[in-house]
């Protein structure tokens, strides 16, 4: 199995800017990630940034860098980017991992390129249980739902699937996506040409505009805790609490 990964890296998030050069443990964010990456099967490791600061400091710890337009609005287009300007063949395999992911599992990053390729699809992702009712009706904590053959139905912010009682609530049946993405890069040209659909407007989720395009989106849980991401102060504190120990 040969695939790559390429890990956008966007300096001015608006939660919370220049997250990815915060230093944690004498290492920054994007490096923490970047090392978790190098730890899977890909054959080669990318950081794509519309930044020098982030360009210099990927550079200084080895990293293959790609500087990328300023006018992108996700990571996918950003990768869409990438695989164009690097010659990437359609049939190649790129696994979509954020930057601000520091706790990353390595298997998790195997094994959704793994799905992409025997499932015949050509976008693959992830999710896990939600654990707590408070997750669940939680905005932030996207939210997907799948049929038995592993294709997803939708993906939303709202609590889904939504049971008509709140006594009824069985959490066995409630996932939380995880943002760790496997497309093919045919997927990827075609995906430079969307616009963005009603849906992913109302919710803010761009795969809503893939799922609207009719494309199918393979969807399991993932072997591995993926850890937290940061989004905001109090999960860069969280991230520095975890990666002490």
């Amino acid at each position: 199995m040969d695939f790559s990964v390429i890990i956008p890296a966007r300096y001015a998030s608006s939660r919370l800017p220049a997250k990815l050069l915060e230093s944690i443990n004498g290492k920054t964010l994007i490096e923490h990630t970047y090392s978790n990456v190098v730890k899977s099967n890909a054959s080669r490791v990318i950081v794509a940034t519309d930044d020098e600061r982030i360009y210099k400091v990927a550079k200084g710890f080895g990293a293959e860098v790609c500087m990328t337009d300023i006018s992108h609005t996700s990571g996918t287009s950003r990768l869409s980017e990438v695989v164009s300007s690097l010659g990437f063949s359609d049939k190649d395999v790129v696994v979509n991992v954020q930057g601000d992911e520091p706790m990353i599992s390595p298997n998790a990053i195997n094994q959704v390129a793994t799905n992409l390729i025997n499932s015949g699809m050509i976008v693959a992702t992830l999710c896990e249980k939600i654990e707590s009712e408070e997750s669940y009706f939680d905005q932030n904590c996207v939210k997907v739902v799948y049929n038995s053959n592993g294709k997803a139905l939708y993906f939303s912010r709202s609590p889904i699937p939504a049971f008509r009682n709140r006594s009824e609530i069985n959490l066995d049946f409630c996932f939380r996506h995880i943002g760790l993405y496997a497309y093919r890069v045919s997927f990827l040209k075609q995906y430079f040409q969307m616009g963005k659909s009603n849906l992913e407007l109302a919710e803010k989720l761009e795969q809503l505009t893939i799922l609207n395009q009719g494309i199918d989106i393979n969807v399991d849980i993932s072997c591995a805790a993926t850890g937290v991401g940061v989004d905001t102060e109090s999960d860069l504190k969280k991230v520095k609490k975890e990666l002490k120990k």
